[in-house]
């Protein structure tokens, strides 16, 4: 048995002082009773309205404290979109033209997008974004399915790595057909409009295999525009680090170089219908995934989603009714004991006649 609020449970520990409190009062009145009539007054409900009103309390106080157990399924109808970010882990994407690096740029800048997830529209109502990462180099890799739990989102993107895709040349194309599946298996085939969703691409611009502009025309024809995300510094070319703590040289023994390419990642945007949008350097600070979200992917049309959620079942129902009804029965023998106390109080002389 779990407890959502198992705080309250120290409730129950009040249950029985106020039985103490409540047998001394009683007590006390009845002594005092008792100086005037002679004889102790006959309160034959009196202990079981003590134990009604007790217990009635002591089960109040139990179901405040959210009992569960058991599983229950229910499905829940909420209306939002479907985010996936495609992430480039090649090798240039370790460059530190950005700080710390391109590639830890942008899981931090993924984070925070992650947190604009959860927002309120035009009518108050919570809407909660469902978002999917994956990885991409030569090939790509999900990383993480269509998901509305934060918490894992964030805990698979802190794993992301130049390993989490196979090494090879960058293929941009790559990252968008994995997304596009992705959403294609959420809308039941991939030749579906899936205007809900949209896709975030987050890379340094090379790409060497050529099919991206293909895969951008595709994505426009499902009605899922590609946000294009260039990181990194178009000024200027970076060294990249190697394995051994050096940096990569080419055939001649130079170091390679690389900057940010834009020109690729501006026309997928374009034919796509999305935007493509540089993110800060490191000596402009004011872009982050966030405001692109909150600027841009609001736009994009929301959807019903029919999410089966799982939870232990809630039973304070079962203690809360009963408990109830035994404070009804208790206070309504208190107004019997009333009248008949009026009546006791009635019949007694009075002092100005003794």
């Amino acid at each position: 048995m779990n407890f959502g609020y198992p705080y309250l449970l120290a409730l129950i520990l009040v249950v029985p002082l106020a039985g103490l409190v409540g047998a001394f009062l009683r007590a006390r009145r009845e002594k005092a009773l008792t100086k005037l009539t002679s004889k102790p007054p006959k309160a034959p409900l009196g202990g079981l309205q003590a134990t009604c009103l007790l217990l009635g309390l002591a089960l109040v106080f139990f179901a405040a404290s959210r009992p569960q157990w058991g599983k229950e399924s229910a499905t829940l109808v909420r209306r939002s979109r479907n985010v996936v970010v495609a992430v480039d882990v090649s090798r240039s994407m370790l460059a530190a033209d950005v700080r710390p690096n391109r590639l830890d740029r942008a899981k931090t800048d993924v984070a925070d997008l992650v947190d604009s997830l959860v927002s309120t529209n035009e009518s108050g109502r919570v809407m909660n974004d469902r978002c999917a990462l994956v990885a991409f180099r030569y090939d790509a890799r999900t990383v993480c399915p269509l998901t509305s739990d934060r918490v894992f989102l964030k805990q698979q993107l802190m794993d992301l790595s130049t390993a989490s895709a196979a090494p090879g040349a960058t293929s941009l194309g790559a990252g968008i057909e994995r997304a596009l599946s992705l959403i294609g298996e959420e809308d039941g085939g991939n030749g579906v409009k899936a205007d809900h969703s949209a896709i975030i691409l987050i890379s340094d611009g090379g790409d060497l295999e050529g099919k991206a502009l293909e895969l951008a025309d595709r994505a426009k024809s499902r009605g899922v525009p590609v946000f294009t995300v260039g990181i990194g510094d178009p000024s200027k070319e970076s060294t990249i680090p190697s394995p051994d703590g050096g940096v990569i040289r080419d055939e001649q023994g130079a170091p390679v170089k690389v900057k940010l390419e834009s020109a690729t990642l501006r026309t997928i945007a374009e034919r796509s219908g999305g935007r493509y949008v540089p993110l800060a350097t490191a000596q402009t600070a004011e872009t982050t995934l966030g405001v692109i979200y909150r600027d841009f992917l609001r736009q994009v049309a929301t959807k019903e989603q029919n999410e089966e959620e799982e939870k232990l079942g809630e039973k304070y129902q079962w203690f809360l009714i009963p408990g109830l009804a035994l404070l009804l029965l208790g206070a309504m023998m208190s107004k019997g004991r009333f009248r008949r106390r009026g009546a006791v109080e009635a019949n007694r002389p009075s002092l100005t006649n003794r």
